[in-house]
């Protein structure tokens, strides 16, 4: 057997396991058997104790082996489910010779299934008292394992697996030790499949569109790139599902939405990364108003089925998304909180503004550009509650209708959260003529080095000469959304495997 040499302490243990692994061999066992079939889960065990124990019906369990205690010829353990932890009692009495022989070479980390009749310990403790055991994986490297005692009756944890780096470049040791990540992750399944039922029952049908794209769009963000060897030509990673969604409404598909990755060639931080989640909608015949009602609507939703209540804490705040929720005009935001009067102000007097609040802008940039600068640097972080912010500058919209009673505003909204950016919301622009022109002015932009400016598709523009009714549209954020339900500080504890910076080691990401 080619073994792993060296003379640290983990590539010890590796070999030690190693003669385990050929000692279990040696008894004719093998030590990667095909499939166990379990009768129970953990916590199944313990809510229907009584009636197990009154039956005396055997159970059957499998997991991780997790913790040992004791010597000689019986000992107690811990094995981890799906659902939870269990302790089993294994004797060799009951067991036998080679099972028992067998339970000397496990090591924490090995998956077991074991059978039996339940009991309680003189403790109380729910247990397994085994009479089968049966090793299903032997695991060669050990575990970064966490030290446990019982001290007044309680199980004290030590040295953890705590390292947030390590954890989040070894997920699957993160999942096997620490039982609140998985529930994290099982609570964004749950949102996921919230969301679905919210739009399923409302009409709305669930499409799919290209990932990879010829032409990007419906955002402004720099893309990643590829090339398609067989038709030789570039490719993108999509940063938006919306031209394509918009040409699904165009086809006559009048409610249609999307749950899905897009990807973003940006920095990360604690609420970005480069692939992330979004739901996006499209609602014929609606427009930005009818979107707020649906979104204040579907967090409520999402909350109450997912955590029983549409009040959360978050980081020690308490957030509470029940509707309505506030609609301010971002203009009067600004001035709210900034004390700056926008429509009063010059555009220099505006640049000044933003000097003082040590935003940096570009030399140039036009008036709507100037609003929004403010607007992120004065008013997004007192956003605590839930809030609509309305009625966008079209410098920073251009796939937005033009507001119906407002000057060079858009009919568009934001929705913030915890001073996030958590949704964004338009009347959809459908005038194929206005489209055009702001896609020439975004390709203006390019050519001043703007390199998240938006390209002009072509395609998309026949698709809405063709003709697109009125439409509504709503894309929120996924990831964001399980921070704020899961109480996760950091976008990277709601996604499983978020990007990292290669690291030295055995691999590039180990």
């Amino acid at each position: 057997m080619t073994r792993i040499v060296g003379q640290t302490p983990e590539s010890q243990l590796i070999e030690q396991r190693l003669q385990k692994l050929d000692a279990i061999r040696d008894l004719g066992i093998e030590p990667y058997p095909y499939r166990f079939e379990p009768t129970h889960y953990s916590v199944d065990i313990v809510a229907s104790f009584d009636a197990l124990n009154a039956s005396g019906d055997e159970v059957r369990v499998a997991g991780r082996l997790i913790v040992t205690r004791g010597h000689g010829k019986a000992a107690f353990a811990d094995l981890r489910d799906a659902k939870g932890r269990l302790q089993i009692y294994v004797r060799l009495d009951n067991v036998g010779d080679d099972a028992f022989a067998l339970w000397k070479l496990l090591d924490i980390g090995d998956f077991i299934g074991v059978s039996g009749q339940v009991f309680k310990t003189r403790t109380g403790q729910i247990s397994v008292q085994v009479q089968t055991l049966v090793l299903l994986t032997k695991a060669i490297r050990p575990l970064p394992v966490p030290k446990e005692e019982i001290r007044d009756g309680e199980r004290v944890v030590h040295d953890q697996f705590s390292d947030k780096e390590l954890r989040y470049r070894r997920r699957y040791l993160d999942l096997a030790l620490n039982p609140d990540v998985q529930a994290v992750f099982r609570k964004r399944s749950a949102v996921v499949s919230a969301m679905r039922d919210f739009l399923d029952t409302r009409g709305f049908l669930e499409v799919e569109t290209p990932v990879l794209q010829p032409l990007y769009g419906g955002a402004s963000a720099r893309p990643f790139v590829t090339h398609h060897n067989v038709l030789d030509m570039p490719l993108y990673l999509r940063i938006s599902d919306e031209l394509y969604l918009k040409r699904l409404i165009v086809g006559g598909l009048e409610k249609v939405y999307e749950i899905g990755k897009n990807f973003r060639n940006e920095g990360i931080d604690r609420t970005h990364n480069p692939e992330f989640s979004m739901l996006e909608l499209y609602q014929a015949y609606a427009d930005y108003s009818d979107m707020m009602a649906i979104a204040e609507a579907l967090y409520a939703f999402v909350a109450e089925k997912v955590n029983g209540s549409t009040t959360l804490e978050y980081q020690g705040r308490e957030i509470d998304l029940s509707p309505p929720w506030p609609r301010i005009p971002m203009l009067d935001a600004i001035e709210r909180y900034g004390g700056i009067d926008v429509a009063r102000s010059s555009d220099a007097d505006l640049r000044a503004a933003c000097k003082r609040f040590d935003f940096d802008i570009e030399p140039g940039a036009e008036r709507g550009l100037l609003i929004n600068a403010l607007f992120e640097a004065c008013v997004e972080p007192e956003l605590i509650q839930p809030t609509f912010i309305t009625d966008y500058p079209i410098a920073v919209s251009p796939l937005a209708k033009r507001h119906r009673t407002k000057k060079d505003l858009t009919e568009r909204f934001e929705i913030f959260i915890n001073g996030w950016e958590a949704a964004n919301a338009f009347s959809e622009l459908n005038d194929p003529i206005d489209q055009r022109q702001r896609f020439a002015h975004q390709k203006t932009l390019r050519d001043r080095g703007d390199d998240e400016a938006q390209v002009l598709d072509e395609d998309f523009l026949m698709a809405l000469e063709h003709g697109m009714p009125p439409t509504g549209g709503l894309g929120i954020g996924v990831d964001r959304l399980v921070m704020l339900l899961a109480d996760a500080p950091s976008i990277r504890d709601a996604i499983l495997f978020p990007h990292m910076r290669p690291k030295e080691g055995l691999d590039d990401y180990g």
